[in-house]
């Protein structure tokens, strides 16, 4: 097996060393999943407008970590839940949103659960989402724009978690107090 490289600013293709400087200027760190994402500028450019897109997106921190950690935690990514577990904590949120997804139990409100219900739906069922349970969704007080939030996410979760689990992608040492499974 060929490990993955986990690139550092000097040893990243030229046309990456600048998004891993802005990431480390921004972050304090090069984060290891950039490292890796570095080898293909085009997917790190790619992973990080989806992330900005997503953060600037129509969702709040807290329905923000909703969608990262469901699916985060859908796909078993034990990169990610721990990473997304250290953002929610700078983001504010309520440390018992984050285990309630960590720990897949219920959410402490109605409108969080609805958020979580839509998404672990689109991503179980390949964006089938029923009828109903989109009705169920709209109730909660969403709407089309956050459906279509949801699968911007999702796009931008498949690039890290998928990533992490190819490259076997190593905890950062600031994400390692939030380990996960």
């Amino acid at each position: 097996m060929t490990s993955f490289t986990i690139h550092t600013v000097e040893s990243a293709p030229q046309e990456s060393k600048a998004m891993l400087e802005g990431a480390k200027k921004q972050m304090g760190m090069v984060p290891n999943l950039f490292g890796v994402l570095a080898q293909s500028p085009s997917t790190l450019k790619a992973y990080q407008q989806l992330h900005q897109a997503f953060s600037e997106s129509s969702f709040n921190a807290e329905e923000l970590t909703v969608v990262w950690q469901t699916i985060n935690v859908e796909h078993e990514c034990t990169y990610c839940v721990p990473a997304h577990t250290a953002i929610a904590n700078s983001m504010n949120v309520d440390p018992a949103i984050t285990q309630a997804l960590r720990n897949k139990t219920a959410l402490p409100n109605a409108k969080l659960q609805a958020l979580h219900d839509a998404t672990l739906s689109i991503v179980r069922n390949r964006g089938n989402i029923s009828a109903a349970e989109l009705e169920a969704f709209y109730a909660a007080g969403y709407g089309q724009q956050q459906v279509l939030e949801i699968i911007l996410g999702l796009s931008q979760k498949v690039i890290s978690n998928y990533t992490n689990h190819v490259a076997h992608t190593p905890t950062d040492d600031a994400f390692k107090p939030f380990a996960w499974k």
